[in-house]
């Protein structure tokens, strides 16, 4: 038996939209299984499915619909056309530096008077402050345009009142009771704004300032977009799927100096570009200049005209990231390192590991520390806080993760009264406080975890889109499934469950058998499976049964020959599902043909003994298992030999045997109810 290493979580489905899928496949020509993906995402009617599948710059909202964009653009256009100066006030990640070098390229093709400023992470955190404003005054900064930060800076925009400068605010992070008192604050999930679509970037709302000033939307720079749009993890629906398809297209067709550097420094083909890669392979090394150096280094590839110039920052870039993985490497083994020791002090004093993964380290990067969080949470699947610690002033800086059912932010509001500062949402948050304060939040927080969690909570959940069938996975309707690209938040590549699907093959690959290799369906319509590092699941999978699959369909394309080929993400393979349970009597007849056959691969035997008895195969490698537990028989590099003279056990002693009962009751059970 194989058990599935998640929850699986089958989206529902209804006649109602069975109906619905029916007419989206006739009406828009599409396969039957991409109309109950569409379907499923909430684009059921044929305007909706045919608006998310091929809309273009027609989809993209009015931005003077924003709340208070007409003030934005009214004190700019003033600014502009009195020579002041204008400084563009930035954030260190990829969203802000993506925004930030919008606005240069905005504010260029306006020919103003303008610089930018950045943060430094380190030294100055988060958003406005007070010595940057000051210092702004002191240079001459009539107007800050604040990009991707600011909605919560009441006090610093008071100050830059106070010292003669206005403040125009665009941000996109959840707006506080209280808004600052700026020339205008544009931010689509303001209460008071009317704009249809609450999902924006800060890049994406910088995008739309940019729309306003110069009364269209400047799609060339949708690239920019594009990449801080997948980099803050924003949904990829509505304006956003219409930016970055049209972002995409541009890099692969006509890049850009800096991302045609960018794309050369990390070894991306842009003509293949997808969101996986501006994802994992252009934000890393945009990202990695505000975790480890200045965002501005970011900045000036995003902007420079000089490809020389592109190249040694993109370089210096990549350089950077190498360095960010290293060191994020270095400080996960730490973090494990400090976990174990916790898990085995616990279980010394016969107690649980604490509910909640609470790491404190003195010098630790506070850059990183969401990324080593992140690692943890993936590995053991339990709420993770990582903080670095300031040795002079005894303060932390933390980061936190967390798992479906155990809300990050109420849980940081509940123990408040430890911290100096927090914010965040659901998932993931950021908090500070004094170190001699982690062991009470550790405390508080494991308290809370236990209380809201039920035990189910704690197994990592599969959501899956739809079940289908192996003749369904056909190269026309993977090609089909592109037309749902680009997928990410909000917009994930579909997950497929093909259920009972018959097992022709199984065998491994890779180095040292890492990898599983299964061809599932039989004949020429057989669906070729992968699972990277499930190759000890081979030996427990037999050929002629049945098992369930979760996975992602894909092309595979070797020697120039395109096959279908579902990338695996779990399966689950119960050998008596659908079969009723062998009483004593055939397992008596099935040990005797056993012994007949003496010595054998046990492969050989199982089907032998399959065909002899009837049984399905994987009926008989079960109940060989169990001989093998009782030592009826043993087994060695997948040659079985029944035992000279066996002791007389009885196979309720057997694990393998209780187990299989009880799966096979469990089955029974509800047919029986049903019965009656």
């Amino acid at each position: 038996m194989i058990h599935k290493r998640t929850r699986w979580a089958l989206a529902p489905w209804s006649e109602r939209e069975d109906a619905q899928a029916a007419k989206l496949s006739r009406l828009l020509g599409l396969s039957p299984l991409v109309a109950r993906l569409l379907v499923q995402r909430g684009f059921g009617e044929p305007a909706e499915a045919e608006r998310f599948l091929r809309g273009g710059e027609e989809c993209l909202h009015d931005p003077y619909l924003l709340k208070d964009m007409q003030a934005a653009v009214t004190r700019i256009q003033a600014a502009v056309a009195q020579g002041e100066k204008i400084r563009i006030y930035g954030d260190y990640d990829a969203d802000g530096v993506s925004s930030t070098s919008l606005l240069v390229r905005l504010f260029r093709s306006l020919q103003a008077d303008f610089d930018y400023y950045i943060p430094h992470r380190a030294l100055e955190g988060y958003g406005l402050n007070k010595q940057a404003i000051k210092l702004a005054a002191d240079e001459g900064v009539k107007l800050l345009v604040t990009v991707d930060t600011g909605i919560s800076a009441y006090e610093e925009v008071a100050y830059a009142s106070e010292l003669g400068i206005d403040v125009v605010v665009t941000d996109h992070h959840e707006p506080p009771a209280r808004l600052p008192d700026a020339c205008a604050v544009v931010n689509p999930k303001r209460e008071d704004c009317p704009y249809p679509f609450k999902g924006l970037a800060g890049v994406g709302v910088a995008f739309k300032l940019a729309s306003a000033l110069l009364g269209k939307p400047p799609l060339d720079w949708a690239d920019i977009v594009t990449l801080g749009t997948i980099a803050d993890l924003m949904p990829l629906v509505d304006e956003n799927r219409v930016l970055v398809r049209m972002g995409l297209e541009r890099m692969r067709q006509q890049p850009d100096i800096g991302f045609r550097a960018l794309a050369e420094a990390g070894g991306i083909e842009l003509e293949e570009l997808t969101s996986t890669n501006v994802a994992f392979g252009m934000a890393p090394r945009i990202n990695a200049a505000g975790r480890l150096d200045h965002a501005k280094r970011a900045v000036e590839l995003l902007t420079t005209t000089d490809y020389d110039q592109a190249i040694l920052s993109a370089i210096g870039l990549d350089s950077l990231n190498k360095e960010r993985q290293r060191i994020v490497d270095q400080m996960a083994k730490e973090a494990e390192q400090k976990w174990q020791r916790k898990c085995e002090l616990a279980a010394e004093q016969g107690k649980e590991p604490p509910p909640v993964i609470v790491i404190a380290e003195t010098g630790w990067n506070v850059g990183v520390i969401g990324i080593v969080a992140s690692k943890l949470l993936e590995r053991h699947y339990r709420p993770v806080i990582i903080l670095g610690a300031d040795a002079e002033t005894g303060m932390c800086k933390g980061s936190a993760r967390s798992i479906d059912g155990f809300d990050l932010h109420a849980a940081l509001t509940a123990c408040e009264s430890l911290l100096d500062h927090y914010g965040g949402h659901a998932a993931a948050a950021g908090m500070s406080l004094p170190l001699v304060r982690v062991p009470e939040l550790e405390l508080q927080l494991g308290e809370l975890a236990s209380s809201w969690l039920a035990s189910e909570d704690w197994i990592p959940k599969t959501k899956v889109d739809l079940a289908c069938t192996v003749a369904e996975a056909t190269l026309d309707t993977i090609s089909e499934l592109s037309q749902l690209e680009p997928f990410g938040m909000g917009n994930p590549s579909p997950r497929l469950l093909f259920e009972r699907a018959e097992l022709a093959e199984r065998r491994t690959i890779g180095k040292d058998a890492k990898h599983l290799k299964l061809a599932l369906g039989g004949g020429r319509a057989a669906l070729d499976g992968i699972g990277f590092g499930m190759g000890e699941l081979a030996a427990k999978l037999v050929p002629g049964s049945r098992l369930d699959a979760i996975g992602e369909l894909s092309v595979n394309v070797w020697n120039g020959q395109r096959k279908p080929q579902l990338q695996l993400y779990d399966v689950h393979f119960d050998p008596l599902q659908g079969e009723p349970f062998p009483d004593r009597e055939q397992f008596g007849k099935v040990y005797q043909l056993l012994r007949r056959l003496g010595e054998s691969q046990t492969e050989n035997a199982i089907k032998q003994i399959s065909g002899y008895s009837g049984l399905a195969p994987a009926t008989v490698q079960m109940m060989i298992e169990v001989f093998g537990e009782l030592q009826f028989i043993s087994i060695q590099a997948g040659r079985l030999r029944p035992a000279a003279a066996p002791q007389k056990r009885e196979l309720s002693e057997s694990l393998a045997f209780r187990t299989a009962k009880a799966n096979a009751e469990k089955e029974v059970a509800p047919l029986m109810g049903a019965a009656k």
